[in-house]
């Protein structure tokens, strides 16, 4: 099977085990059998779609991808991967409540804020988050936290986790 994945989810194909496989930022059917990409991303060939925002989300997509090859990962060996990043960490069995009102202007950011125990509402919050592309978009002015998006931050999915929870934990 000739395995076609998008930059943003190289990293969870290599932890999986998958060595053979290309990166195309637009796969098409041409290049491969399957693609692997970000569950937003649409493609006219079969794909896996997974998500990778949350450390749970990223422990059950390198799971998900881990089952392609037929070498299907443990769980213990997945938690492994976890060991050196203390926010991805934290976050991946944990559940949260937190007494803070958030305004969200992006899908994946709701799932990062639920997952921080985080209530999302729309008036009535303490602090408006945004990811950093739809900054000129925002119409409130005070208690702004900027998130940087897919484009500008690592496209390593821990150290993304760590650089996103870190800023959103500050508001607790």
């Amino acid at each position: 099977m000739k395995i076609v994945t998008t930059p943003m989810c190289e990293e969870i194909v290599k932890l999986a085990g998958i060595t053979d496989y290309t990166v195309n930022k637009f796969p098409k059917k041409e290049d491969g059998d399957l693609a692997i990409l970000l569950s937003e991303s649409k493609v006219d060939m079969d794909c896996l779609p997974i998500k990778i925002n949350t450390p749970r989300q990223v422990f059950e997509s390198i799971k998900k991808v881990s089952k392609i090859n037929g070498n299907e990962l443990s769980d213990m060996d997945i938690q492994r991967f976890f060991q050196d990043y203390e926010l991805a960490q934290k976050y991946l069995n944990a559940d949260f409540k937190r007494d803070v009102d958030v305004k969200v202007y992006s899908e994946f950011l709701k799932d990062i804020v639920l997952d921080l125990g985080f209530n999302i509402v729309s008036d009535d919050f303490d602090y408006v988050i945004y990811p950093d592309y739809l900054k000129d978009k925002v119409i409130e002015t005070e208690n702004l936290v900027e998130i940087p998006s897919h484009n500008s931050i690592s496209k390593n999915p821990f150290e993304k986790i760590e650089a996103r929870y870190a800023i959103l934990e500050k508001l607790i």
